[in-house]
């Protein structure tokens, strides 16, 4: 009995020790929760602005076409007028502007395509929605990169912060604790440097609608999965009590 107790201990302390080890590895602080709004369609509209304008200048999203949008309300008429350069047609694919040898001598490799970003990133540290809006709130000033930037969900990231004149300037507030007989510095609240072209609650609002967007994006279908599997499963179940009822009016008389 002892050695299955410590057996047991090892397994639990081994499980910590990694879950730790991998919650590191992924970044410094914990993940926010998402809005995970994918049916809110005014949230959509508006972070699929914000993916345009803002995203897709080095970004490519290159398995979803423009007419796609109009499962979010958009008209292609308000896709050509409001999502489209001149140049580009509403049956395309979103390809970003910027030249892939440019891009990979400016921040040392090519931006990813962001399709499927939202599904990519899940981790233990929750959803890759979760991921994303924790990571687009956690920019901060940093001299010492090239770009001027860095982040505390993803430390060192070669990615500018696109959004800073919307969130503003902010600086990291750390404070020193003492673990396992170490220094070490935690995070504790953010300190605004400079303010931005809107609030801290209209910032989180406009990130919350660009990550329902990515979300969204990485499976345009999945409103419909979700609606059709609960009449699914609500079918099987009225299926398995009629079975059940009919098993035993069969089985009655034999009984």
């Amino acid at each position: 009995m002892k050695h299955i107790k410590k057996l047991a201990f090892g397994l639990v302390l081994a499980l910590g020790l990694a879950t730790g080890a991998h919650a590191s590895s992924e970044g410094g602080i914990a993940w926010d929760k998402a809005p995970g709004k994918t049916t809110d369609l005014a949230s959509l509209q508006n972070g699929a602005k914000l993916f345009v304008n803002y995203c897709l200048n080095c970004h490519s999203a290159a398995f979803m076409r423009y007419n796609r949008l109009t499962d979010i309300g958009l008209t292609e008429k308000q896709i050509k007028d409001n999502l489209l350069f001149t140049t580009e047609k509403v049956g395309e694919t979103m390809k970003s502007a910027i030249d892939a040898k440019q891009a990979k001598e400016w921040f040392g490799a090519n931006p990813p395509d962001l399709t499927l970003i939202a599904r990519s990133r899940a981790g233990s540290g929750g959803t890759g929605a979760d991921y994303l809006y924790t990571y687009m709130r956690t920019f901060y000033r940093d001299d010492a990169k090239a770009t001027g930037w860095n982040n505390l969900a993803f430390p060192n990231v070669a990615m500018p912060h696109v959004l800073w004149e919307l969130q503003g300037e902010r600086q990291p507030v750390f404070e020193e604790r003492e673990e396992h007989g170490h220094k070490v510095k935690v995070f504790k609240k953010w300190e605004q440097v400079s303010p931005g072209t809107m609030t801290p609650l209209q910032y989180d609002q406009a990130v919350g609608d660009l990550v329902n967007y990515l979300q969204w994006m990485g499976e345009p279908a999945q409103n419909t999965r979700v609606r059709v599997g609960v009449w699914v499963l609500l079918f099987l179940g009225l299926l398995t009590f009629l079975t059940w009822r009919l098993n035993a009016a069969y089985w009655k008389d034999i009984k």
